[in-house]
């Protein structure tokens, strides 16, 4: 069983013998909530999701859910800040969420802010967060799902390692189309 802290996180990838790894996961700390909200705020990434904005009681909020599911025994879910490795920045959040009905696998999910993006940042946070997944909670299966339209995220998900097992057609009114 897990404890309430956070088990270690795999090693950042290397090659040659150095750390290629630009960013780190860590777990949420209160004062995360205000750069939190970024991406959820901007235009370019709210083609994504079916809310128009997120104020920054939401944003305090969701942070607090996250630091209480660190508490948590046995935990399930791990959602984690992901924070420029030489500054500390918060530029997103990846987690890996065990699924209810079955121990066993779990599904991962990230999002980071827009001037984040095409720089490996997503890439480097679900590798390492499916590598912490297998190693660490032993978990036999890993999934998760994108909107169609977001290529780059379907991207990474392929570069993860996993792969496409269906499209789920007509599945969720989304911004006035199915």
């Amino acid at each position: 069983m897990l404890t309430a802290e956070l088990p270690p996180i795999p090693p950042p990838m290397k090659i040659n013998g150095k750390s290629h790894f630009k960013a780190s996961l860590r777990g949420f700390a209160p004062e995360d909530w205000y750069a939190f909200p970024s991406c959820q705020r901007d235009p370019r990434c709210l083609h994504s999701y079916p809310w128009p904005d997120r104020t920054d009681d939401y944003a305090k909020n969701l942070v607090r859910v996250f630091i209480n599911q660190q508490k948590e025994v046995p935990r399930r879910m791990f959602q984690l800040a992901v924070a420029l490795k030489e500054i500390g920045v918060l530029i997103g959040n990846c987690g890996i969420r065990r699924m209810e009905q079955n121990d066993g696998e779990a599904e991962i999910g990230y999002e980071l802010a827009p001037d984040s993006w095409r720089q490996g940042f997503a890439t480097e946070a679900a590798n390492a967060i499916a590598k912490f997944g297998f190693r660490e909670l032993r978990l036999h299966r890993i999934s998760s799902w994108c909107i169609a339209d977001n290529k780059a995220s379907a991207t990474v998900l392929e570069r993860v390692g996993l792969s496409l097992e269906g499209r789920l057609r007509q599945d969720e009114f989304f911004e006035g189309r199915w």
